[in-house]
């Protein structure tokens, strides 16, 4: 054959792979999304996503100690609120000492030198188990704005250094943005939930929180996936409205939303690997249908290569157990 181009010469051994590789999944590439719940020396593992747990906050921190001593710097905090402390307003979201707060307050204490997302949602607080104010069935836009400010105050007060608008309410990134600057936590970031979609892909994460809605459904407020354009709006908005970065979810069943971002903004993109997506990877492992470690890495490597800086992944402990840096 008179082929001068032969690609495969690049391929040819591992050390030769290696030196070509185009793009390289670190630990530091990680957010290990976390569960805290009310009570001591508790864990609860979570049935839908094997090998996650929610903790009580004392044995949250030697967790987080553990995840520490492997490389991971960077965690997401959501927390499993009592239904009994729930209510229309989400007013437990802002009481001092609530099993949040504390949370965020210990953890900055303990480890100064992590970075931690915290979620601005009225979901885990509500009553509805909607992200907004409810009446007569709809969920009311404006009228949520100043909780969740009140939320994203009363988190950095606690020591947060990165607040995650989870809502999708529109609006909320300016109204949040103006809140932490005028209670003087401009160095607060914001890391917008821009392009987040109605995904089927959250069930197993709402069994963690039990934060599931409880009528209806989130699609007035969450993408249509079958929208593409329509994010790179929501990404407009969140930049002029003061976002540090941009956030897609889920991950891997948009990964042209990833890199439609990132090709359309200077603004780091993050990446949320969620729970559906890593039970799927975890269900055929334990059924001998896939290698569940080759798959993640491969999942993992996948949004990288689309383009996000930060990928928000339970898969985050046990990649960093493999030690590949």
């Amino acid at each position: 054959m008179d082929m001068i181009q032969r690609p495969r010469r690049n391929r040819q051994d591992a050390v030769m792979r290696s030196m070509v590789e185009e793009n390289r999944l670190s630990v530091k590439d990680l957010m290990y999304p976390l569960f805290v719940m009310e009570g001591s020396n508790k864990e609860t593992p979570i049935a839908s996503m094997p090998g996650i747990s929610r903790f009580t906050l004392d044995l949250l921190l030697k967790e987080m100690d553990a995840c520490i001593q492997l490389g991971i710097k960077s965690f997401a905090l959501f927390p499993q609120i009592p239904e009994s402390k729930k209510d229309s307003t989400a007013s437990e979201s802002i009481k001092r000492g609530n099993i949040y707060l504390e949370s965020i307050y210990q953890i900055h204490q303990r480890f100064p030198e992590i970075v931690m997302l915290t979620d601005v949602a009225m979901d885990p607080y509500s009553s509805d188990g909607h992200d907004g104010v409810v009446k007569n069935g709809q969920i009311i836009n404006d009228e949520t704005l100043p909780i969740l400010a009140d939320m994203a105050v009363a988190q950095a007060q606690a020591g947060s250094k990165l607040i995650g608008p989870s809502d999708m309410m529109d609006g909320r990134v300016g109204v949040i943005r103006d809140a932490l600057d005028d209670a003087e936590f401009t160095n607060t970031g914001i890391m917008a939930y821009t392009a987040k979609y109605a995904s089927a892909f959250y069930g197993p994460f709402r069994d963690a929180l039990e934060s599931a809605p409880k009528f209806g459904d989130k699609k007035t407020y969450q993408m249509n996936p079958a929208n593409k354009r329509e994010a790179l709006r929501e990404a407009m908005l969140d930049m002029e409205e003061g976002a540090d970065f941009l956030m897609v979810k889920p991950a891997l069943a948009y990964l042209d939303i990833i890199s439609l971002l990132k090709d359309n903004s200077d603004l780091p993109i993050a990446a949320y690997n969620v729970s559906g997506e890593y039970a799927m990877v975890k269900a055929a492992a334990q059924n001998g249908w896939i290698d569940g470690e080759k798959a993640m890495i491969e999942s993992l490597l996948s949004m990288k290569r689309a383009g996000a800086q930060v990928i928000l992944t339970y898969f985050a402990k046990e990649f960093a157990q493999l030690k590949i840096d």
